[in-house]
Parts: C-alpha cells; structure tokens; sequence
C-alpha cells in the first residue's frame, strides 16, 4: 500500500511540474535529496558502527548477561509466562538497554534473536516440550506481542540516533531533545505496559 501511495505521488509531483513550468525545480530536488541521503546514511552508519560494536564488546566481556540477571524482576514482571533461564531473556534485556540508550539500529540484531526465541519457545509449547499455553500455529503468542509493543514504545533516555539527526541538519542545540523525548517516551512505554497486562489477563479470563 505504501508503495502505491509514494509512487502516486511522485506522478502526481511530475505532472504537477510539468504543466506549471517546474521540471527543473524537480531534477534538482532530485539531485540535492539524494546527495543528503547519502551523507546521512553515511553519518548514521558511523553511529550505528559504534554503537553496535560497543554491545557487542558488552556482551563478550559479559555486561549484558550481568545485567540480564539484574533485569530478571522486571523481565518476569513484563513476561511472567516466560521459563526461567530462557535464552530469550539475554536478547530481551540487551534490546531493553540498547532502546533506553536511544540505539534503536543497534537493538534491532538483540530484537530479531529475542523474536526468533520467543517463536521456537511457542513451538516447543505447541508440540508439549514446554509448559505454559500455546497459541494456534501463525498466531503470535502473549510474551512475542508484549516485546514488540515495549520494543516500539522504547523508554530512551538518550535519544542517540535523533541527536545525531539533528546535528547533522545543522541543529543549533541538537541535544535539546532529550527531555521531551525521556516524557514522551516515558509516557508511551508506561502506556503500553499497562495495555500488556490488561490484555493478558482478558486473554487468561478467556
């Protein structure tokens, strides 16, 4: 859907500039966007580099399993369902401090293994080999749809990526975003705490 909808107005764009006498207007629009596309992308794979790179040292010299263990009250908190020990805690928790971090690029390798456990977690439920209660088969169980609404809602403390954003634009103060984005994002992460636990226990009730 969304291609139809850019591509739609893209025609809608060039036609409009062709009748009003515009079509250099849109060649160099072209030309400049994709000259700051491609520095941006530039800046952005610096910062993701880095960033991916120092978690990754985290999780070699153990950081991340320390603090998963330390996350442990308030991942079963989030996912009561899920076994103690489950490889998927690890992931989870590395996604949760990459997100509170402000890196979302850097979450999302942790985000895809934390997904892929939780899938064979619910296979395993599927076929008895672990406890807890199974979803029909192509559905998304209660612990994969509780990651993926805190993933999306993300508590960020340092908006990283936004302020790198910023600078790049030219932003006079870019890390003037921080405390809008700790309220907004405090908001939005307790907001989706609260509708997890509400759903999960409708679907108990069920």
């Amino acid at each position: 859907m969304l291609n139809y909808l850019w591509a739609g107005m893209i025609i809608v764009g060039v036609v409009f500039a062709a009748f009003t006498g515009k079509m250099p207007d849109i060649t160099n629009a072209a030309l400049d966007s994709s000259r700051e596309a491609v520095t941006l992308c530039i800046t952005m794979m610096g910062v993701m580099s880095f960033w991916v790179g120092v978690m990754e040292i985290a999780k070699k010299a153990g950081v991340l399993e320390t603090t998963s263990r330390r996350m442990g009250p308030l991942i079963r908190f989030l996912f009561p369902a899920l076994p103690e020990g489950h490889p998927a805690q690890e992931h989870i928790a590395a996604n949760i401090i990459a997100n509170v971090l402000g890196l979302g690029w850097a979450a999302t390798p942790a985000g895809l293994r934390a997904m892929d456990e939780l899938g064979k977690l619910e296979e395993d439920r599927r076929l008895g080999r672990a406890s807890g209660p199974a979803r029909k088969k192509g559905v998304a169980s209660n612990e994969m749809c509780t990651f993926l609404i805190l993933n999306i809602s993300s508590l960020q403390l340092i908006p990283v990526n936004v302020i790198a954003y910023r600078s790049q634009y030219g932003s006079v103060n870019p890390t003037a975003i921080v405390g809008p984005g700790i309220l907004a994002t405090a908001v939005s992460t307790g907001v989706a705490i609260v509708f997890c636990k509400v759903m999960d226990r409708r679907r108990r009730r069920v």
